[in-house]
């Protein structure tokens, strides 16, 4: 799909001026991916930053045995400030980024990230709140670490995935989500038993129902 300044005013409108919508379109990609699709990975050179127009996509960090834990989520018009950073350092990717979902967003060359922001003052901005948020993203994942239990992580994760995709029910392995918890399947199978037995969730084959008692 071909950018077009119509739709680029109806999307960002209210967030950037005029003339910095003229040169997206004409620079930016749009692109729709499937869930499951992998934008980014460690090691990588980051050629484009995303802005999400709708979906939702999970940054992940891995240690040095290849386990990975969840950083925090994007979604709509979100960007991730580990690729700001990276593309403007000419740094290698240390975060995978992953669609959660289906997901619509628009793919901006890295050449364009720096120049925008000593050229437009809504881009700067744009730019700065972004830090802002996954800097209170990751406040917010340090803190379930340092100050909650796993079990209390885990019922944290599941109401974040509910805020983000609008659902109580969520079509995911035990395994997977014991990678954004960086823990094994067995402990978050024992755990998401023990929460089913205390009434906060409903589990089916690879589905979890996040009942109304556990809602934060």
């Amino acid at each position: 799909m071909k950018l077009d300044i119509t739709f680029l005013h109806q999307q960002f409108g209210k967030l950037f001026e005029g003339h910095l919508l003229e040169e997206l379109a004409q620079v930016g990609n749009y692109m729709e991916v499937e869930e499951g699709f992998v934008l980014m990975r460690p090691g990588g050179y980051i050629r484009s930053v995303p802005i999400l127009l709708s979906g939702s996509v999970k940054i992940m960090r891995a240690d040095a045995d290849g386990r990975e834990a969840l950083l925090y989520y994007l979604g709509g018009l979100d960007s991730c400030a580990m690729s700001l950073t990276c593309c403007i350092d000419r740094k290698q990717s240390e975060i995978t980024a992953i669609a959660d979902e289906k997901t619509r967003l628009i793919a901006i060359p890295v050449e364009k990230v720096e120049e925008w922001v000593c050229k437009y003052p809504s881009w700067k901005h744009f730019v700065f709140m972004t830090y802002q948020k996954r800097f209170e993203d990751l406040l917010g994942a340090i803190d379930q670490i340092a100050f909650h239990k796993l079990d209390e992580r885990l019922l944290g994760l599941l109401n974040r995935k509910m805020k983000q995709c609008g659902c109580t029910t969520f079509t995911i392995t035990h395994e997977e989500l014991g990678q954004e918890l960086a823990t094994s399947r067995e402990v978050t199978s024992r755990l998401l038993k023990q929460l089913e037995r205390l009434g906060k969730v409903k589990l089916s084959r690879n589905k979890i129902e996040l009942l109304a008692t556990a809602i934060s």
